[in-house]
């Protein structure tokens, strides 16, 4: 089952410094019909002024990954961590048993990012944040796995539940394929280009749901960068 999500039926909340898109329920944004995909709780589409962001606040017993698309985010938490995700990396917090962070866009530009939370598997267990670059060669053609629950396997990113993040850039005609299980859940959105999923289009930033597959074949109908979770 493939169900395309258009990015104009998705949530929306423009703050003025933050202009959002809620693929799932989130904030004051409520659809009964899109409370989660599997374990996947929340994905957003954020654009985020220059010189802007988000202020310190908790977290707990969520696993949050920033996948940041253009611009960069700065990153600051109780711990004492401090790091900068510029596009096309990737930061993941394990809130765990609680971790404030506030995230910045330090830069003159607008930042665009996707922020993903996935239910953990593990609770009670003390917070981590980490980030890392992943230069976009590594995933022209096909799936690079960014971040995972099995981190050691995949050279990843190691994410608190039995998930994978992936992404692929495509150039205009060529196809990418992610084989899975069909009881998992995948959810995929193409933040720049047409694509289509299992011969079923989508449009740019279109939420694209999918279940009962063993099989996804990404066929990019114009250059296009797609991100990918895989989750139970």
């Amino acid at each position: 089952m493939i169900d395309i999500r258009p990015f104009a039926s998705l949530g929306h909340a423009n703050h003025g410094w933050l202009d959002a898109r809620h693929h799932f329920s989130f904030a004051n944004y409520h659809d009964p019909d899109r409370m989660g995909w599997g374990n996947i709780r929340v994905w957003n589409d954020d654009t985020i002024q220059g010189q802007s962001g988000f202020p310190p606040h908790p977290h707990r017993d969520m696993e949050i990954v920033t996948f940041v698309r253009t611009g960069a985010i700065t990153h600051r938490d109780s711990l004492g961590n401090e790091g900068r995700t510029a596009a096309g990396d990737v930061q993941v917090m394990s809130a765990g048993t609680g971790i404030t962070h506030a995230e910045y866009n330090l830069e003159s530009e607008d930042t665009t990012l996707f922020q993903i939370w996935i239910i953990p598997d593990r609770t009670g267990e003390k917070p981590g944040w980490g980030q890392r670059e992943f230069p976009k060669a590594t995933r022209e053609g096909g799936f690079a796995v960014l971040a995972s629950g099995t981190p050691e396997a995949d050279d990843a990113l190691p994410i608190r539940t039995d998930a994978k993040v992936a992404a692929t850039t495509l150039a205009a005609g060529q196809t990418a394929t992610w084989t899975t299980s069909g009881e998992r859940h995948q959810y995929l959105v193409a933040p720049t280009g047409r694509v289509k999923v299992n011969g079923i289009e989508a449009q740019p930033r279109d939420g694209i749901a999918v279940s009962g597959e063993t099989e996804i074949v990404v066929e990019a109908l114009e250059d296009a960068e797609i991100v990918l979770v895989d989750a139970r």
